[in-house]
């Protein structure tokens, strides 16, 4: 079976982030050829600093690493080393309808009152489209937030096999259970967000523990005084109660049990105390591997190579069924 997902390496990455994307990429890691993307080339289709896009993928290969990915258990890349994904993307583009791409949601989010905005915003999930079926993928541990794009990209491989005779496998999603979206903790009635969060709002990998424990501390709860898991009614109470489930591997039955009668101080403090915990082996594992460069470039370069040969056939026939005279 074979797994593959990406994440973009613009933004310090948040505890959302971790729970919903780079934990399930730990626990997919042995469920088959499992391939992990930095996908830089997305990066750039808002506005951004160059040297930042730069330091913030090596960063975010070194947190990988970090957090649970082993080069000898997974193919961790950066996707602009593999030029197929590029090609990818615009032979795809042909089967993609206009229609299909203006209502994307986070197309209409992130363009929302910009003066400029790219085209490449606008076709970027077709570029998604191209990482996930240039290596035949069988799943894809993603967020809730990813949900319409994967959607896109199932459609867009099965309108292909239609046209061009079958040659794309159809993935499946594969959401965490728990915690598929963590909400900010000073507005729980939205999304975490690396850029649409407030500093307090929004607790990072690499925060210190004091400012974790703070910002759990300063959190926005409900009123009543009930720690019921109850998203509609009691958002931010529910929102804690997710990220504590996750951060203890306590089901959300048992940690409602555990605070009946008890307030919400006792709550924040506990989740602060608990997310400290469940970073503090990732930060000291990260400030090892982001020391030694030369390493992290290195195996980066390794799991580009696989990669490169993982996906060329699949590039290859594609050219072929549409009708290109290859090489």
């Amino acid at each position: 079976m074979r797994v593959f997902s990406g994440i973009q390496a613009t933004g310090a990455k948040h505890i959302g982030n971790y729970i919903g994307a780079m934990r399930q990429y730990v626990s997919t890691q042995d469920e088959g050829d499992a391939f992990f993307c930095i996908v830089d080339l997305h990066s750039i289709t808002v506005d951004y600093d160059p040297q930042d896009l730069h330091d913030r993928s090596l960063d975010l290969a070194a947190l990988l690493f970090a957090v649970g990915l082993e080069p000898d258990r997974c193919t961790l890349f950066l996707q602009s080393h593999v030029t197929g994904h590029a090609e990818a993307a615009w032979l795809l583009s042909a089967v993609t309808g206009f229609g299909q791409l203006g209502r994307m949601t986070q197309f209409k989010e992130k363009g929302e009152g910009k003066e400029f905005v790219s085209a490449g915003l606008f076709t970027y999930p077709v570029l998604m489209a191209g990482d996930i079926l240039l290596y035949q993928t069988d799943i894809v541990p993603i967020g809730d937030d990813q949900r319409q794009h994967l959607e896109l990209a199932r459609d867009i491989a099965q309108r292909f096999n239609s046209r061009f005779g079958e040659t794309f496998k159809v993935p499946e999603a594969v959401y965490p259970p728990v915690g598929a979206r963590i909400m900010d903790l000073q507005e729980p009635t939205k999304k975490m967000s690396t850029t649409g969060s407030s500093d307090q709002g929004k607790v990072l990998v690499l925060d210190e523990p004091d400012v974790i424990r703070k910002k759990f501390k300063t959190a926005v709860t409900d009123s009543g005084r009930e720690i019921r898991y109850v998203p509609d009614e009691k958002p931010g109470v529910s929102n804690l109660i997710e990220i504590l489930s996750v951060s203890t591997g306590r089901s959300i039955e048992d940690v409602e049990r555990n605070y009946d009668g008890r307030g919400y101080g006792d709550l924040k403090g506990d989740v602060g105390e608990a997310v400290v915990e469940l970073f503090a082996p990732m930060q000291e594992r990260y400030r090892e591997l982001r020391a030694d460069e030369g390493e992290l470039r290195r195996l980066l370069r390794v799991g580009a190579d696989k990669a490169r040969e993982t996906s060329a056939p699949t590039l290859r026939q594609v050219y072929e069924r549409m009708g290109f005279v290859t090489p």
